[in-house]
């Protein structure tokens, strides 16, 4: 019998996988989830910080792959795990870590997990969050300047140069992955019931 369950949440920027993920987590027991967000897992870069602003941080190779990987299959085997935690002002790792403990169910959400192989094999269930590109285009703005100290026009200049190019040749095709495609993510109420519901279950079955 399985002794946990991954659950892959997948999607455009800002299409309501983090709301989705937070939601599940917060409405199911507290043991019984834990979030890994993939955006902490952007390669540390020994770069100038000029440098680190021309970075393709929507393209796979942006990613410690490897690293999330290993703490995936960690987490499965019951083992705690020191998560990275990325500052997204500098465009770089921190020093700290967050300890973040094993749970029944772990949810991985991120932009391209369902488009890297490695990362989409260690995914038992996967979904894909679709929401239309405008509403994800003004959440984006709205994040990155009040969240992460950006300014409009460094978050325009990236989702033209990186962002939308990025989506088209990674992200949207990866959608055919998918066990099941949920529009608007965490915004839709429906969907994030049957969701918590589907966790309950899966639960109990691993118990």
């Amino acid at each position: 019998m399985k002794q946990n369950l991954v659950i892959g949440l997948a999607g455009g920027t800002a299409s309501g996988k983090s709301t989705l993920a937070k939601k599940i987590h917060a409405q199911s027991h507290p043991s019984a989830t834990v979030v890994l967000r993939v955006d902490e897992y952007y390669k540390k870069l020994n770069l100038p910080f000029e440098q680190r602003e021309k970075v393709n941080y929507d393209h796979p190779d942006a990613f410690d792959v490897d690293l999330l990987v290993q703490h995936i299959r960690l987490l499965k085997q019951g083992q705690s795990i020191q998560q990275p935690v990325y500052d997204y002002k500098n465009h770089n790792r921190k020093e700290e870590t967050i300890t973040v403990k094993p749970a029944p169910v772990i949810i991985l959400e991120g932009i391209l997990i369902l488009a890297i192989e490695a990362i989409r094999n260690e995914i038992d269930f996967k979904i894909f969050v679709e929401t239309p590109t405008d509403i994800r285009l003004l959440r984006r703005i709205e994040r990155d300047s009040l969240e992460r100290g950006r300014t409009f026009e460094s978050v325009a200049k990236q989702y033209l140069a990186t962002v939308r190019p990025m989506h088209d040749l990674y992200v949207e095709p990866s959608k055919v992955y998918a066990n099941i495609i949920v529009p608007e993510g965490g915004y839709n109420e429906a969907a994030t019931d049957l969701l918590l519901t589907k966790v309950a279950s899966l639960v109990k079955e691993i118990k």
